[in-house]
């Protein structure tokens, strides 16, 4: 028994912020400047009262809504987020009742970022070769808005919120439809990429939710998303060039074996200096951010059912995902599309 992605669909929140919102509220900034920068025109926040859970329920029903499977079908629930509804219990618990998915079912949480989409295949590949299920549902949301100050540009401007599941299966075949896997994890860089209160090591206090500003000029809390754009950037551009190569590695594949190429959709300055450094034929590199911003673990998901929807995805192709960014954590794997 082989796993292999059989479906994705997403859900994106109706509330909108645009670059021309972003230039009004930094007068310095101008739309042309943000666009230039970022490559993003629109990014999808979730309400005060919506939270990851509702988009990841939404993004599900998309999927029953296919008619590819129905919530009966589902053996396992495997839900990725940074912004839980709740310390506990786990949000998964709570989508899988508000789906009527069977109560014979797994259902489990995992806290990852940007690499979060290439465990959560890992997790679902794993569970169903070993026999522990057959159809697993894996989403993935993130409301990264509510860690964000209003005030600091420097991030309000790069992440959007937005959920995707995605449908594993298990069939018979004589080749993987998932794998290899490439993991990694450097843990001495979680400063810089960070909500440093609201758990245990630092609860939150009238002192910790003081704003001030930094040498850039942002303006934010210790409550809120701290991000060393400069450090993380260096991490990048050190790491996933050894990642592809060690991907390939394990595949016993080369670049020119790659149909379709989708990375983590972090931004345009640093997509394009990956892209280059390794050498990617542009036509084999697919960014889809533009209307969307990082939606970090879903950022994958979306761009492959985007690429689908597009025609760059045909039965049997062979696609290189590639995941990086807070923790610091990476990952990387080869999928063939059904």
């Amino acid at each position: 028994m082989r796993a292999f992605v059989r479906a994705i669909e997403y859900y994106l929140p109706e509330q909108s912020l645009t670059n021309a919102i972003l230039a009004e509220e930094f007068p310095d900034w101008t739309v042309d400047k943000i666009q230039k920068k970022t490559g993003i025109e629109v990014r999808h926040i979730a309400r005060e009262n919506e939270c990851a859970s509702d988009l990841g329920v939404r993004a599900a029903e998309n999927l029953f809504a296919s008619a590819i499977c129905l919530p009966r079908d589902i053996d396992y629930v495997l839900f990725c987020t940074q912004s839980p509804d709740y310390f506990l219990p786990s949000t998964s618990c709570l989508i899988q009742d508000r789906l009527a998915i069977p109560k014979s079912a797994g259902a489990i949480d995992f806290n990852q970022g940007c690499s979060g989409y290439i465990y959560g295949l890992g997790l679902a590949s794993g569970l169903i070769e070993t026999d522990q299920a057959r159809t697993v549902l894996l989403i993935t949301a993130e409301t990264y808005s509510k860690h964000i100050c209003r005030a600091d540009r420097s991030v309000r401007s790069l992440f959007g919120d937005a959920a995707a599941a995605t449908l594993v299966i298990g069939r018979e075949s004589d080749s993987a439809g998932i794998g290899p896997f490439i993991y990694g994890t450097d843990g001495s860089g979680a400063k810089n990429l960070i909500v440093p209160t609201g758990g245990m090591r630092n609860k939150r206090t009238e002192t910790t939710a003081q704003i001030h500003q930094d040498e850039n000029g942002n303006f934010r809390s210790n409550d809120n998303l701290y991000m060393n754009g400069a450090e993380i950037f260096n991490f990048t551009l050190n790491t996933v060039p050894q990642l592809v190569a060690q991907i390939l590695k394990k595949a016993n594949r080369a670049i020119e074996d790659i149909d379709l190429f989708v990375f983590h959709q972090a931004n345009k300055f640093m997509l394009e200096h990956l892209q280059k450094k390794l050498r990617i034929p542009a036509e084999k590199f697919y960014m889809s951010f533009s209307n969307y911003g990082n939606t970090v673990s879903s950022t994958i998901p979306i761009a492959l059912r985007d690429a689908s929807s597009a025609g760059k995805l045909e039965s049997g192709a062979v696609v290189m995902l590639v995941g990086f960014g807070v923790g610091y954590s990476w990952g990387a794997s080869i999928i063939r599309w059904m």
